[in-house]
C-alpha cells in the first residue's frame, strides 16, 4: 500500500544491575529511517538525516525540553528498569 510511517520510540538502555550506565534515547523516524535521536548521554538531539540535521538544530535550542529529556533517566527509565527486573530477574 501507498503511504508513509512516521514514528516515535523511547527507549532505556542499560546493562548494569546499578543502572549507572542508563541512556534515555528518544527517536524519531520516517519510512524506517531514524532521522533524529535525543540521548541522555550526548544531552541534545542528533541528526542522522538531512531533514533531522535541521530538526536537532532547532530542538536544541530549547534548553528547558533538553534539562526535561535528560531527566528522563531518572523519572522514568530507572523506576521503569527496577519494576521489570524485580519481576523478571530476581525471580531466577
Amino acid at each position: 500500500a501507498d503511504g508513509f510511517y512516521e514514528y516515535q520510540m523511547a527507549e532505556c538502555v542499560y546493562s548494569t544491575s546499578d543502572y549507572s550506565d542508563m541512556v534515555f534515547l528518544l527517536s524519531y523516524s520516517f519510512n524506517k529511517v531514524v532521522d533524529v535521536q535525543f540521548n541522555s548521554t550526548v544531552g541534545k538531539y542528533v541528526g542522522y538525516t538531512e531533514e533531522g540535521v535541521k530538526y536537532a538544530e532547532n530542538w536544541n535550542k530549547d534548553q528547558a525540553i533538553l534539562q526535561q529529556l535528560k531527566a528522563q533517566v531518572d523519572a522514568f527509565c530507572i523506576p521503569n528498569a527496577q519494576v521489570f527486573d524485580s519481576a523478571v530477574r530476581d525471580k531466577t
